[in-house]
């Protein structure tokens, strides 16, 4: 009976020992909360306390010297606006060639490109055998004379059943072809000029974007209404490091140096995103080649036939 009533209390002390390390007092559960209100109000204090972001002042007018300057079309003007955070800031004005960004498209000349790209890569591996390479009809299938039917010296010829195919599709088949050099450079003043009629060509100060995740590289997407389809185009073909590992894991967010920029791939997506950068490379090397003196030997060096 003893031995009961000492193991009892034994376990009843056991159990008020348990509770007093896992069951939180009063005052235990007010520290606690004292505690997570103070961590909280200095997390907010540092956050306020983090520098503002920092990037150079632009003008409200980007105005900038053009190379040709336009004598009978006035120029076009476009926001720049920036990256680094997902709403978007309008840092500024810039001036827009009128011959490169302002031009009348020219589906015509639109369609002559995107036709070009898609059947310049285009293999056909189609083949047909020629009576030579059917197997079978080596022998004559009857004599020249006598027979009183037609004279032939083979059962593999084109007019008999199951004889060569004469002028069918022989493999490999390229579709390449050179389209002329001013179709080439009409075709991406005419996309370039669509896609700002549009509103679908935005232009930024730079690609560098505060984070590598790739919901930040959505929410701005999405906040801007770019589209599910964004082209990124810089000058230089060695892209910043944070934009180049968020957008590879998407396939409709690409990145391409303004020396790649094509008509196929502008039109391929919904919103074209120009730098600085890359639209003083693209006004510069189109309005090198519209008003070169050597425009005419420059389109026969693109030749076919002269490659």
């Amino acid at each position: 009976m003893a031995t009961k009533i000492i193991n009892k209390t034994v376990t009843e002390f056991s159990l008020r020992i348990t509770r007093c390390f896992f069951v939180p007092s009063k005052a235990i559960q007010t520290n606690a909360a004292l505690f997570q209100e103070r961590l909280e109000t200095s997390i907010t204090n540092v956050e306020e306390q983090l520098p503002p972001t920092i990037r150079p002042p632009l003008p409200i007018i980007y105005s900038r010297k053009l190379a040709f300057p336009p004598k009978f079309k006035v120029l076009r003007q476009a926001w720049v606006s920036n990256m680094d955070t997902v709403e978007e800031e309008k840092l500024g004005l810039i001036d827009l060639h009128p011959e490169v960004f302002a031009e009348r498209p020219r589906v015509d000349i639109i369609h002559e490109n995107v036709r070009w790209q898609q059947l310049y890569r285009h293999v056909s591996y189609a083949n047909t055998k020629v009576r030579y390479e059917v197997r079978g009809g080596g022998k004559k299938p009857r004599p020249q004379k006598g027979s009183g039917r037609s004279r032939h010296g083979s059962i593999r010829s084109p007019i008999w059943k199951g004889g060569g195919i004469v002028h069918g599709p022989r493999s490999p088949t390229p579709y390449f072809y050179m389209l002329g050099f001013n179709a080439r450079v009409n075709g991406l003043r005419s996309t370039l000029s669509a896609k700002l009629a549009q509103d679908d060509l935005h232009i930024v100060d730079s690609l560098d974007i505060p984070t590598d995740d790739p919901s930040y590289l959505e929410k701005l997407v999405e906040e801007r209404g770019w589209g599910p389809a964004v082209l990124f185009v810089d000058d230089n073909d060695i892209m910043p490091l944070n934009i180049t590992a968020a957008s590879d894991v998407h396939g409709h967010y690409n990145l391409m140096p303004v020396y790649g920029l094509n008509v196929y791939s502008m039109l391929k997506h919904h919103t074209l995103v120009l730098t600085l950068a890359a639209v003083e490379r693209i006004e510069e090397r189109l309005l090198f080649h519209l008003n070169r003196n050597d425009a005419a030997a420059a389109g026969q060096k693109y030749r076919l036939d002269s490659v």
